[in-house]
């Protein structure tokens, strides 16, 4: 677990100075294609950098609004208080904030930036239709994400793929109004119209490109909670029957959309199969992670 945990640090690390890096190449070919200039690496840095260090620090508050959570209150909820208490002790970490979803449908998501400032919502649903030791796998699979720093890696990815999707847009609205006019630093002929062509196939393919690579990182960090949840409970069968009733729950999360989608234990989107689906899923399908714990 503990190599887990400096591994996340330094993915983290690692993957916002590359995002950054590309934001800032895509800024550039949005500044030699148009009449930006030097301008364009220049502000799509600056758009990087402000999006970062505002929802770094305030992720956890967004998260929480969008999903109309309210803090849990000990005397309501004392086996929740419990569970979570014993279960951040097993972890070594601080007792993460509690917070209720007013929702039918089971589910529950970790946030913060890290285990000092985390949180950890559950729904009314997740409470009532869940046994004890399935409440407590839920529990440890979401303290797990807080102690692998999970919540921070897909803080920070969330974010730089935004900031991609924005460039994105702004080089094509460009291009669609006719801004598309190569300054006289990139040259005439086949160099500027190569140019021009390697502009707009990132303005297209790189939202998605980046979308595939949160997606996976996301999947990735499902396998390796359910582990560190059944290492927690010592009891793996827990999490699986959880992640049976959850995803066989026909009701879907009203409070969740495509922005909050892989934050939760069980993607809250109901309907979504087949091959095409599971490439651009927030979450491994619920089979393979049942096998997967069952198998330990």
């Amino acid at each position: 677990m503990w190599e887990q945990i400096s591994a996340n640090k330094a993915k983290s690390t690692v993957l916002l100075i590359l995002f950054v890096a590309f934001v800032i190449f895509l800024g550039w070919i949005f500044g030699e294609t148009t009449s930006l200039g030097y301008a364009g690496p220049v502000l799509a840095a600056l758009v990087a950098g402000i999006g970062a260090f505002v929802s770094y620090y305030n992720s956890d508050k967004i998260a929480l609004g969008i999903s109309k959570a309210r803090p849990a209150r000990l005397e309501d909820h004392p086996h929740l208080y419990h569970s979570v208490e014993g279960l951040a002790i097993a972890a070594g970490i601080p007792t993460p904030k509690l917070y209720i979803i007013d929702d039918s449908a089971p589910n529950a998501f970790a946030t913060g930036r890290d285990p000092e400032h985390a949180a950890i919502a559950v729904t009314t649903g997740l409470l009532s239709k869940l046994n004890r030791a399935e409440l407590e796998g839920v529990v440890a699979h979401e303290m797990s994400h807080v102690a692998n720093y999970d919540t921070r890696l897909m803080t920070i990815t969330v974010v730089l793929v935004g900031t991609v999707a924005l460039v994105s847009d702004w080089m094509l609205r460009t291009f669609f109004w006719g801004g598309g006019r190569r300054r006289k630093s990139t040259g005439g002929g086949n160099a500027g119209v190569i140019l021009l062509i390697v502009a707009i196939a990132l303005a297209i393919l790189s939202p998605i490109i980046a979308q595939l690579i949160k997606l996976a990182i996301s999947r990735k960090r499902e396998f390796l909670a359910d582990a560190n949840g059944a290492l927690l409970t010592r009891y793996p069968e827990g999490l699986a029957s959880a992640l049976l009733k959850i995803s066989g729950d026909r009701q879907p999360l009203e409070v969740a959309n495509k922005a909050t989608a892989h934050l939760y234990i069980a993607n809250p989107l109901k309907g979504q199969k087949g091959a095409f689906n599971k490439l651009f899923s927030t979450h491994p399908p619920v089979e393979e992670r049942v096998a997967a714990l069952r198998a330990m």
